[in-house]
């Protein structure tokens, strides 16, 4: 029996592209083709908007040895086709064409997990893994996400948002309706990113029009929220579609000063965090969170919730902030691609990274042949009255 064709797809113009390149390498490219099931084409976007699918484009080192893009300049962009499902056409003598089963999106940020490459998915009709497109909007847009789970009853911190073109035209009025409505120390984000990349937290009102700016710098739209107090962070990734299946809480270890931001995540192995001898991805973190069993279990219950109200699919991550005096569980935002899928997380819970990927493939195959089930065109004689 002939294996599956799994496009993996990362890059893209994001703030994230890098993030997505080690997602995409280290944590599923490299797992699938461990397993032995599948035909892995590695499909890379540059910063320039540009698409290249090669062999070699599947080892970190390109990327890393400062000579990638002299690397790249040797490939031929790709050619992509929507015709009875999506097709790599790789350019040649003799055009090589590659019909995809299912793409595995690893698209950090936005023209990606935004929903935009789902979005091409669903038009060529094809499988894809993860959340479907809004869902992914939604999820990557931090005050629809939040908006959608209060109205499901989930609690979140009080917040603020507007657009840079109502700042711009009235910045004392957005300063002042922040300072008469939210109490400090305040956390200034842009609404569409991920990886922490352009968020603030503010402890004085007079560095808030510069934190403004800065998540401005970003996006198009900021939202401005309370930080909660007695403060405990915690994060749940959760698989499935229908029937979910959550990992472990896992709690940052961080100073009361320092917040989850990218170089905590990405850059500095944890040498913010108290503990780094913990179970984090980078030693920041600890798994399962050290929470009592009832709150742990409301944590818990709080995340699938979330899930559940965004309508994800396949595998997202939802962050959750504790007031651990109150013990209120309050949603902060949902990850609709993890980044490295969060396998360390998954490990922990007894899913190696061969079975994780797997696992997404299986699911996405299911997603798919239920999208089939339903019947999307409607024949009538309505363009008969236009003779």
């Amino acid at each position: 029996m002939s294996k599956n064709n799994i496009a993996v797809i990362f890059g893209s113009r994001s703030t994230e592209h890098d993030v997505s390149i080690i997602t995409a390498v280290a944590s599923i490219i490299k797992p699938l083709e461990l397993s032995g099931e599948y035909n892995v084409i590695p499909v890379y976007i540059a910063k320039d908007g540009k698409w290249y699918s090669d062999e070699s484009l599947k080892d970190i080192n390109k990327y890393s040895n400062g000579k990638f893009q002299d690397h790249l300049s040797k490939l031929k962009p790709v050619s992509i086709s929507f015709n009875s499902g999506l097709n790599i056409i790789k350019p040649g003598l003799k055009n090589k064409v590659i019909n995809i089963d299912v793409v595995f999106p690893a698209t950090h940020g936005t023209h990606g997990e935004d929903g935009e490459l789902m979005a091409i998915c669903e038009m060529a009709g094809v499988a894809y893994v993860g959340c479907n497109v809004s869902a992914s909007s939604i999820a990557m847009d931090k005050v629809a996400a939040k908006q959608i789970a209060a109205s499901s009853g989930i609690d979140i911190a009080k917040f603020i948002h507007f657009s840079k073109y109502e700042f711009s035209k009235d910045p004392t009025k957005y300063i002042n309706e922040i300072k008469n409505n939210l109490n400090l120390p305040l956390f200034v984000k842009p609404s569409h990113l991920g990886s922490s990349i352009g968020i603030s937290r503010v402890t004085s009102f007079d560095e808030l029009q510069n934190a403004i700016e800065v998540s401005l710098h970003y996006d198009d739209k900021v939202l401005v929220e309370e930080g909660v107090n007695n403060l405990i962070e915690v994060t749940l990734p959760i698989l499935g579609n229908e029937e979910l299946t959550p990992a472990l809480l896992e709690q940052p270890v961080l100073h009361s000063e320092d917040f989850f931001d990218f170089e905590t995540k990405y850059l500095q192995g944890g040498k913010k965090g108290k503990n780094k001898g913990s179970s984090g991805s980078q030693g920041y973190s600890t798994i399962p969170a050290k929470l009592p069993k009832d709150l742990y279990s409301k944590a818990e219950a709080t995340g699938l919730a979330v899930y559940r109200a965004i309508g994800c699919s396949g595998i997202a991550r939802v962050d959750m902030l504790i007031d651990t005096k109150t013990n209120k569980v309050y949603f902060n935002e949902v990850n609709p691609l993890p980044g490295g899928l969060y396998s360390h997380n998954w490990n922990k819970a007894g899913i190696n990274n061969v079975e994780l990927v797997t696992r997404l493939i299986d699911l996405a195959i299911e997603l798919y042949a239920t999208k089939k089930s339903i019947e999307t065109v409607f024949s009538t004689n309505y363009l008969s009255q236009f003779k």
